[in-house]
């Protein structure tokens, strides 16, 4: 069985400055581990299941890029703000919840800004297999 992706296990942004903790919505009749939610491939929205990840140093984050500019092309991070363009992928191959796939702790989800997300640290109860 795969390790999914539950509240509580870190997550970070390959632009972003520091790892996060991900909030798996409390969805009726979804898995758990240790009392801890599991996640579907749809639960990226951000401030609601990812949230910043201190600052953002991506170029194509318009915040950055406009920082970066008045410093005269000296690269300036800028708060993040992350921006999910696609759900988490890839799925589990073999669990659903009311027939959407869940994510994995090997799933990726691409910020709209360039950035990757993935899973940085498995805590206790977190990503287990369930």
């Amino acid at each position: 069985m795969p390790e999914f992706l539950t509240t509580a296990t870190m997550i970070e942004c390959t632009m972003g400055a520091a790892p996060t903790p991900f909030i798996a919505d409390p969805l009726p009749g979804a898995p758990t581990e240790n009392g801890l939610t599991a996640a579907t491939i749809v639960q990226m929205v951000t401030a609601k299941n990812i949230v910043p990840f201190g600052m953002c140093r991506s170029p194509a984050n318009p915040t950055v890029a406009s920082a970066t500019a008045a410093a005269l092309g000296v690269l300036t991070p800028m708060p993040c703000v992350p921006l999910a363009a696609a759900p988490w992928a890839p799925p589990s191959a073999v669990t659903k919840h009311l027939g959407i796939p869940m994510a994995t702790a090997m799933s990726v989800c691409v910020c709209s800004f360039g950035g990757v997300i993935k899973v940085s640290q498995v805590i206790p109860g977190g990503a287990k297999t369930l």
